[in-house]
């Protein structure tokens, strides 16, 4: 049997195989961490020892081995982001297709999520990050805090579409609950393109936890790929030796290489969840909305208040 589909184009596209394959080596990485890096990250051993068979990066400047805290700082980069990005689409999808479909509540969720947008998050992450406890939870709370409006304007903005349709207007005659027309038709219609913006939340959290981290405001108690390039960029001799290749730069790369795995990621899933995107990528028209008058909107028009032409 042969699988067919728009999204099993996505996992034959090439670039997507690309980022499916340098995400899921970090992956690995940071839930094998335990068996893959030599020692505890906690262990100390001499100061800035060479890389060797013991020590594959060598040592930092209190004694801990790079190698190991590069692998479990891929857990907590990875999971932090996971978890957040998980959080802000859920609330923005569920809190987008309520704003899409019900007009009055949509419009004061609109309202909050235009204020989340006017002001930029990641200034603002900073500026309250500096006055609060820093701590595993507070970064999930500011990521998810502010993760979630452009999920829910992008949710909204589909769902606005989709209840205009046939199959929204059949079941809103056949006398379907709001709760049900929801979770059984608009919500399912939203998960590509809720999908596609949990990869680029994913990304930006990735981007995000390292800059906090590395300007001192992530969780010191826990390893990170940002909190390595903080503690290597405060040694005073960090650019006068070659130290710097072995402890900065590789964190460095695996920041660098997880964002381009999930830009590449997000670009397959983009011409997925988009069918214009699909049809030009192919080569096809886009396909085009049936201009027939179905049974359900001429019901619907019956149903309408006749036009007095006062406003023509």
């Amino acid at each position: 049997m042969r699988w067919t589909g728009p999204g099993v184009d996505v996992l034959r596209a090439k670039t997507a195989l690309v980022g499916l394959a340098i995400a899921g080596v970090f992956v690995l990485v940071a839930v094998g961490a335990p068996s893959i890096a030599p020692h505890a990250p906690e262990t100390l051993f001499e100061p800035l020892r060479p890389p060797s068979a013991t020590h594959l990066l060598g040592t930092d400047d209190i004694g801990h081995d790079l190698f190991s805290e590069l692998c479990y700082g891929a857990r907590f980069s990875l999971a932090i982001s996971l978890l957040s990005s998980l959080a802000a689409t859920t609330i923005g999808t569920i809190l987008g297709v309520i704003a899409g479909y019900k007009t009055r509540v949509g419009y004061l969720i609109m309202r909050i999520v235009d204020v989340f947008l006017a002001i930029p998050r990641f200034p603002l992450i900073i500026l309250m990050a500096a006055f609060m406890r820093p701590g595993t939870g507070t970064l999930l709370l500011f990521f998810t805090l502010f993760g979630w409006p452009r999920a829910a304007r992008l949710i909204r903005s589909q769902t606005l579409t989709e209840r205009g349709k046939e199959y929204v207007l059949a079941a809103q005659l056949m006398g379907a609950r709001d709760r049900r027309i929801i979770g059984r038709h608009l919500l399912p219609s939203a998960l590509p393109l809720a999908l596609s913006r949990f990869i680029s939340e994913f990304q930006h959290v990735i981007l995000a936890e390292s800059g906090l981290s590395f300007l001192g405001l992530g969780n010191p108690l826990v390893k990170s790929w940002g909190m390595m390039l903080s503690f290597a960029f405060r040694h005073p001799t960090i650019f006068v030796t070659d130290i710097w290749i072995r402890w900065a730069l590789p964190p460095g790369t695996c920041i660098t290489l997880m964002v381009l795995a999930l830009a590449l990621l997000s670009y397959s899933l983009d011409t997925w969840a988009n069918p214009r995107l699909r049809a030009a990528r192919s080569g096809k028209p886009a396909p085009a909305m049936a201009r027939r008058t179905t049974a359900a909107q001429l019901a619907a028009k019956r149903c309408q208040p006749p036009e007095t032409g006062l406003y023509t």
